[in-house]
């Protein structure tokens, strides 16, 4: 039998197809893992005739099983009722009694789960190496250490033994281990999928993250894992903010900032990664990291490790024989910090924030090296704090930001992966998605998932955020009002027409001058601007446009329909037809030889 393609599109042809069945896939992937030279990735697993039973229970496949028979894996500190959850502590273990939302959300899409994975000790960890279930080492050398702290959930990914797989990443363990094994790793937007049921590292900011081969797999776990979630008070509802448009800024280190500790294939890497986004369309733009660094440093060095006492100090206080050294190193010394640390804390982060978001006016993306270099296991070992705190030198700050990030494969220094990672403002995920796979396939041309030889699927189309706005007038680039779409931070992303069902007036009696749209039999195509605004935007805007104009929708060339201008009828009764012109600049031009 040829061997099974795991990537979500390709399941769900061959389910289509009846080229396979659930059970086939769940067979070839027991077969994978018994043949894995790496046990240490798991924790535990569930047994095959448990995941064959799930499979055969779907059924055939159905549009409200969006993830109809795929393997995917769960770090064990995310709550499964099958198993216990020790968040790498067999002494912390505990039974639950109900799935983690996210976990229930996957189970419910017809996802099949395949087992628990292993990671730094309580998520306390960049490294791989702090779990007494073993140490997964890298998918490419297994003297390198795989990152952490969700490292067997990557490992599994790399290694073609599932299609997905759920991390957590409170300081970059959700994209350190992606960097580091060839894969893609999502950290949304805090928030946006729950985190009931996970054990907490620093439950303020602690995100659900998924590993994958390719973003627009990640973006179909999105679809199906976000969503508001009451039982987790720092749930919050969903909102749909644009990152780019067909042009935009991407900040980039300058180069007092660029810290790589002597490792020139990362840097040289990260450098290619810049070309490669200036080709897509990016302006990079120089960016002082000072003050994003400084914000890292509160997360270890100020009050907020505390948080990981409050999650699990109680427990590592007892002093239990399998609590890691540096662990326990960690969590009993976040105790130290007073109230009024925490206090202080807050206002150096709100300063920061308020500088983070000066330069946020300078760039629409920022392009970062996922880890400044990587080390041996026995490196690790050898000074495990210090060598740990260097590869969240550009991950740690991304939470407390209240930002998303990406985390894409940018290629091999010495055949061992490295990585780049996106970062945007929040609730920009679905952008982010959509511009790193653009990016990761111009990184590199054909790119496979993992140590694996599958190549990824073609690029899947990827939704966008933002609301579509066609503009036809005044709001034009360069036009009077244009200033309220930018001022509102929306972004041009096409210039294109209507179909050819519109006539075009010019107004009487408007100040700035502004023209009518309504749709007509005798219609041409008409000239007009594509905007993205965030959901909250496209209302501000909304509520600015005068009588007699309005917000309707409008047919695209395409044949697609987007939000746009559109004029009462009682208002073109004496107003003069434009239509002969295709579009207001071409009428303003005229008007003004």
């Amino acid at each position: 039998m040829m061997k099974i393609d795991l990537q979500i599109d390709a399941l769900a042809q061959a389910y289509l197809t009846g080229d396979l069945t659930p059970a086939d896939v769940i067979n070839d992937v027991y077969d994978r893992i018994e043949a894995c030279p790496d046990p240490s990735i798991w924790i535990s697993l569930l047994p095959r005739e448990d995941a064959l039973a799930t499979a055969v229970s779907l059924g055939v496949p159905h549009p409200d099983k969006p993830l109809f028979g795929v393997p995917f894996a769960v770090k064990d500190n995310i709550d499964c009722t099958e198993t216990a959850t020790t968040a790498g502590c067999p002494s912390f273990a505990y039974q639950p009694r109900a799935d983690a939302t996210v976990v229930a959300r996957l189970r419910a899409a017809g996802a099949i789960l395949i087992g628990k994975t292993n990671l730094d000790q309580f998520a306390t960890g960049l490294v791989g190496t702090r779990s007494p279930y073993g140490v997964p080492r890298s998918a490419f050398n297994d003297a390198y250490i795989s990152g952490g702290s969700s490292s067997g959930s990557a490992v599994a990914v790399a290694r073609g033994l599932v299609s997905f797989a759920l991390g957590t990443d409170t300081a970059g363990s959700g994209r350190v281990p992606a960097g580091f094994n060839n894969i893609v790793g999502w950290k949304p937007t805090r928030g946006l999928l729950s985190t009931y049921g996970v054990v907490p590292a620093c439950r303020s900011l602690d995100c659900v993250s998924v590993f994958a081969g390719s973003c627009g797999a990640a973006a179909l776990v999105k679809k199906v894992s976000a969503g508001f979630d009451p039982k987790d008070p720092f749930s919050r509802p969903a909102e749909s903010s644009p990152l780019v448009g067909d042009t935009f800024a991407f900040g980039v280190l300058n180069s007092d900032s660029r810290i790589f500790f002597g490792d020139a294939g990362s840097e040289q890497l990260y450098n290619q990664s810049i070309e490669v986004l200036q080709a897509l369309g990016g302006t990079p733009v120089d960016i002082d990291y000072t003050p994003f660094a400084e914000m890292a440093e509160l997360l270890y060095t100020g009050p907020w490790v505390a948080e990981r006492y409050a999650a699990v100090g109680d427990h590592v206080t007892l002093a239990h024989g399998d609590i890691d050294p540096t662990v326990a190193h960690i969590v009993s010394h976040a105790n130290a910090h007073s109230a009024v640390d925490a206090f202080k804390g807050q206002y150096r982060l709100s300063e920061l924030q308020r500088l983070i978001d000066q330069t946020w006016h300078q760039m629409d993306v920022f392009l970062l090296p996922t880890s400044p270099t990587t080390y041996t296991v026995e490196e690790i070992a050898a000074d495990p704090i210090t060598l740990n705190s260097r590869l969240g030198t550009y991950t740690n700050f991304v939470n407390l930001a209240d930002c998303a990030a990406l985390a894409v494969p940018a290629g091999f220094v010495d055949d061992l992966p490295r990585g780049v990672t996106l970062v945007g403002p929040a609730f920009t995920d679905d952008d982010l998605l959509a511009l790193g796979d653009r990016l990761h396939r111009q990184l590199l041309p054909a790119p496979h998932i993992g140590a694996t030889d599958t190549p990824v699927c073609p690029s899947p189309s990827l939704p966008k955020s933002g609301i579509p706005l066609a503009v036809v007038g005044a709001h034009l680039t360069g036009q009077p009002l244009n200033h309220q779409l930018t001022d509102l931070n929306a972004k041009h992303v096409a210039t294109t027409t209507t179909s050819d069902a519109y006539r075009l007036y010019a107004l009487n009696n408007t100040t700035p001058a502004k023209p009518g749209l309504a749709r007509a039999q005798d219609g041409v195509k008409i000239a007009v601007e594509v905007w993205t605004l965030s959901d909250a935007a496209f209302g501000r805007f909304c509520a600015m446009v005068p009588a007699p104009l309005g917000i309707g929708n409008v047919e695209l060339a395409d044949g697609t329909w987007v939000k746009g201008f559109i004029c009462e009828n009682i208002a073109l009764g004496d107003a003069t037809d434009i239509t002969t012109h295709g579009g207001w600049k071409a009428y303003l031009a005229l008007a003004n030889s």
